[in-house]
């Protein structure tokens, strides 16, 4: 190949690696990897890391990769922020549920603090009978 000049392993991933960012997000893993091509110019590399169990009881890693180029970066962004934007405008479904449950939670929190909660059934068959 024209071009094309041959490096061992340490020297190529050492030019090609800039800058790297995990998150760890749960069960997963996100990995933002700036690196450098041939001719110098940067683009980003994000891979999605799962831990998985294979049926043998081995666990391994599931990857996703995404290959991201500098000229194609403020398009995905705008993309991105698009759709988190409409996510979190929109999901009042779950963000209620979750208000729901510390409204019960404050509320039961408040009956267990009460006179009431001291109240046995043998008193109540007493003020009944």
């Amino acid at each position: 190949m024209e071009g094309y000049e041959k490096h061992d392993d340490n020297q190529q991933n050492d030019r090609e690696e800039i800058y790297s960012k995990a998150v760890r997000a749960g069960k997963r893993t996100y990995f933002f990897d700036v690196k450098s091509t041939r001719k110098d110019d940067y683009y980003l590399t994000i891979t999605e890391s799962k831990k998985r169990i294979a049926p043998d009881g081995k666990m391994y890693y599931e990857k996703h990769k995404l290959f991201l180029y500098k000229e194609d970066f403020e398009k995905f962004a705008d993309g991105l922020d698009d759709v988190i934007s409409f996510i979190r405008n929109n999901n009042f479904i779950q963000e209620d549920i979750n208000n729901d449950e510390q409204s019960n939670q404050t509320v039961s929190s408040e009956v267990q603090n009460s006179d009431f909660t001291n109240i046995s059934y043998d008193d109540l068959e007493a003020k009944n009978g």
